[in-house]
């Protein structure tokens, strides 16, 4: 026995030097088999899916105001409304996953484990989903109020350092869509022909198509006269701003679009310009929850700093104390407008041309002579070094909100006018406060049972 071992071990038989011949031995895949799972729907889905949080936050949510207007009650004859907290509840998860179409959600009603927890059996279609979104944008804004306003009581918001940016976002709309004055001119002659000529085929000869046929071609082209006259007069407005700059703005012609005429063409991220609307996003610094977001259809971020001051004080009854922005912002109206000390609020803005000035022996941070006290405090206090430290964070919470709506999709708009548009954005925004919402509630800063 070999000293080694304890016990004397069996001699190993000769290995094969040669490989093993027949057919070898797999483990095929059975897709046929019937198997029956005793499974609820929610036993399937996990505990730490996503669409949980989605549902808990809905739960949250006062949907008195919709709730108050559906017509099917108890007692009474008629088809069961579908509860609006699902619908809000998927268009939130929707959002999150990166899906903006009304028609890809239904798919996914139908083929996700997730969707499908949401919908609890409840049969939906596409049309329903769009109707919600797009009708109820008051409601959407009203519970991002109600949203913010509970994070400030809870203590999790303090709204004291906010950080505002804008994003462009391609419309629904293309480049050859926009044209001229005159161009317009003659698409709104033909359009109303084109009214005129179905109302006549229909009183010659009623029974050419039928009701349904002819209702949508009426429709079709009623809609198509509204926008090449809403194109008209949003080129005439264009026109005007441009003759108000003056200067290059009137080589070029006005344009406008026929198919989105809220839309703008504007210069992109990329260098090149596209038809899109400008997103602001206002964000608090200290929780990353948005506690502002307005849409509009200027090319500059100039103006829109003052009207987002006044709508956060509106959804949080306060006034933040920091206001971080970049130079797009920093107009001389604006900084008099919101940078007010004897309010509280500070505008952290850069000062241009540093670098220019300092060339030139000149001190960029010097009061200048004829400007507003509000226009001096700002400048003093840029050049100070807690100043610059300060402006760091503006990069670090606008910029990091900006690049997580363009993972969740924002894009490109696949709605057309700034109603809708908003109402989408305000999607966005209640999408991404949700998450941290989670995520402070799970730090013990909320705390929230489930119902």
């Amino acid at each position: 026995m070999d000293e080694a071992t304890l016990f004397e071990l069996p001699e190993r038989p000769d290995e094969p030097t040669s490989e093993p011949k027949g057919k070898p031995r797999l483990r095929m895949a059975q897709r046929e088999q019937v198997i029956m799972r005793t499974l609820s729907i929610d036993q399937m889905l996990p505990e730490d899916d996503l669409a949980r949080l989605v549902w808990d936050f809905v739960l949250q949510c006062d949907l008195s105001q919709l709730q108050a207007s559906i017509l099917s009650v108890e007692g009474r004859a008629g088809r069961d409304s579908t509860d609006p907290r699902i619908l809000l509840a998927l268009w939130l998860l929707a959002t999150l996953k990166g899906v903006g179409s009304a028609r890809e959600l239904d798919r996914l009603c139908e083929r996700h484990l997730s969707f499908q927890w949401l919908c609890g059996e409840v049969t939906l279609n596409y049309h329903t989903l769009s109707d919600f979104r797009v009708r109820h944008a008051g409601v959407l804004d009203d519970l991002l109020t109600t949203q913010v306003a509970a994070l400030v009581h809870s203590g999790a918001v303090k709204v004291e350092r906010v950080a505002q940016d804008g994003i462009r976002v391609r419309a629904h709309a293309g480049k050859a869509s926009f044209r001229r004055g005159s161009t317009l001119q003659e698409c709104e002659a033909a359009a109303r022909a084109r009214v005129e000529l179905l109302k006549q085929e229909t009183q010659d000869d009623p029974g050419a198509a039928s009701r349904r046929q002819q209702a949508a071609r009426k429709r079709a082209a009623r809609e198509r006269l509204e926008k090449v006259i809403a194109a008209t007069r949003a080129c005439e407005q264009v026109q005007s701003a441009k003759q108000k700059r003056g200067g290059d703005s009137l080589k070029n012609p006005a344009r406008a679009s026929t198919t989105d005429p809220e839309a703008r063409n504007m210069k992109m991220a990329n260098g090149g310009y596209n038809p899109a609307f400008n997103a602001q996003f206002a964000t608090d610094v200290e929780s990353q929850v948005i506690v502002g977001v307005d849409i509009s259809n200027q090319g500059t971020d100039a103006g829109q700093m003052g009207p987002m001051i006044d709508q956060i004080q509106r959804r949080t009854g306060r006034r933040p104390a920091e206001v971080l922005v970049d130079g797009g912002f920093a107009t001389k109206q604006d900084i008099e407008q919101v940078n007010d000390p004897e309010q509280g609020c500070q505008v952290y803005a850069p000062v241009k041309e540093v670098e220019k000035q300092q060339a030139k022996g000149q001190d960029p941070f010097a009061p200048r002579p004829g400007e507003s006290s509000a226009l001096t405090e700002w400048r003093r206090r840029m050049g100070t070094p807690e100043a610059k430290r300060i402006y760091k964070d503006r990069a670090s919470t606008a910029k990091c909100v900006n690049a997580l709506a363009r993972q969740r999709g924002l894009q490109q708009f696949l709605l057309r006018g700034l109603d809708k548009v908003r109402a989408v954005m305000t999607l966005f925004a209640l999408a991404h406060n949700l998450v941290r919402w989670g995520a402070l509630r799970a730090t013990g800063t909320l705390k929230v049972a489930r119902r």
